[in-house]
């Protein structure tokens, strides 16, 4: 069964490596998210050397080091950031200090490899842009949601091999367990955390343009609201927005901090596709009171009906993808410009939207 606890969800897959011991050199650094923890797992699998991790909290530095016993702490950033052997900076800083920390490893020479999401105001993503541009380095940013769920991973080659004909519209929801207690106090505070539709509207609106193709959207209407947490005013307890990618294909979705405490796992993620051939429902983490396993893809087609589910089967592609990508100087795992649109969107949506428990 998948962790109940959404903050520390680390997804392990089947090695996959794409370089030998130490022919990919990597430094970790600001675990202030559990996400870092899939992070590592992904690029471990892949074949990734981590050559040493650094946080100036020692109880993180601890808990990371309980995980990857293997990786030694280094005595500063600094020290990361002067070791011409580091290729790639993997960091889950809170959210309004990852694209400075993204800009100083760039400076440095090095890619950077950020937990979503990877910016909270549009002048951060301009900013970003800029050093990308002076630096040639590249700005990756960790949508888990697609790049770490087996079953979107599957969903993506389905629509890639054309089984449900030009995809014309997405529909997804992405509810989290709040596990209030458990938060630290940066979450509760809207100019750290963005919002929620900056935050983790983000996975939802990366994986439209990737399974419609759009390099462009517009976002027609947003909101977000305060329900259920006077005691913190500044968080965002509900989100939902409506986009059309520039090719016609629309997109609605929801994320919220709303999951019941019943439920087996962190959140019901679950992702609607429907195309001109075929439809495609992912169950990305459990199917609710019938399998408490994840990655069930739903294929419907002229053909008939199709139930997979692919957990150890189909991998995590992308760590390996964009580890080559690093090296060779080339774009198959994900382009620069998508991560940027995709930042600029929820960016946006979480701009424009009506907050309609005020």
């Amino acid at each position: 069964m998948v962790s109940k606890d959404g903050m520390n969800y680390a997804p392990k897959g089947k090695e996959n490596k794409v370089v030998e011991p130490g022919e990919f050199v990597v430094g970790v650094t600001a675990l202030d998210h559990g996400h870092i923890n899939g992070m590592t797992n992904g690029l471990l699998e892949a074949g990734a050397t981590i050559k040493y991790v650094y946080d100036p909290d020692a109880e993180k530095l601890k808990a990371y080091q309980e995980q990857f016993p293997d990786i030694p702490a280094a005595e500063s950033l600094e020290q990361i950031l002067e070791d011409p052997e580091v290729q790639l900076v993997a960091a889950a800083a809170v959210p309004n200090l990852r694209s400075a920390l993204g800009n100083r490893v760039m400076r440095a020479g090095k890619d950077y490899f950020t937990d979503k999401t990877g910016f909270t105001t549009l002048e951060q993503l301009e900013e970003t842009k800029k050093v990308v541009k002076e630096t040639g380095r590249k700005y990756w940013v960790y949508f888990s949601e697609r790049l770490h769920v087996e079953g979107a991973v599957l969903a993506g080659q389905m629509i890639e091999e054309g089984k449900i004909g030009r995809v014309i519209q997405v529909t997804g929801f992405g509810p989290h367990r709040l596990d209030k207690e458990k938060r630290p106090e940066w979450f509760f505070k809207k100019e750290q955390y963005g919002g929620i539709l900056a935050d983790i509207g983000s996975h939802q609106i990366e994986q439209f343009l990737h399974f419609t193709g759009n390099t462009d959207a517009k976002v027609l209407h947003s909101k977000v609201g305060n329900y259920s947490n006077p005691d913190t005013p500044e968080l965002e307890d509900y989100g939902d927005a409506t986009l059309v990618g520039d090719n016609g294909a629309s997109f609605i979705f929801k994320v919220d901090w709303f999951t019941p405490d019943g439920l087996g796992i962190w959140g019901d993620g679950r992702t609607f596709i429907t195309g001109t051939e075929g439809t495609i429902e992912i169950r990305k983490y459990i199917n609710v009171a019938t399998d408490t396993s994840g990655d069930h893809v739903f294929l419907v087609t002229k053909d008939g009906e199709e139930h997979h589910q692919v957990t150890g089967q189909v991998g995590f592609p992308f760590f390996g993808e964009m580890i080559l990508d690093i090296i060779n100087g080339t774009e198959k795992a994900m382009t620069q410009a998508h991560i940027f649109k995709a930042q600029e969107l929820c960016l946006l949506a979480q701009e424009q939207a009506m907050n309609i428990t005020e």
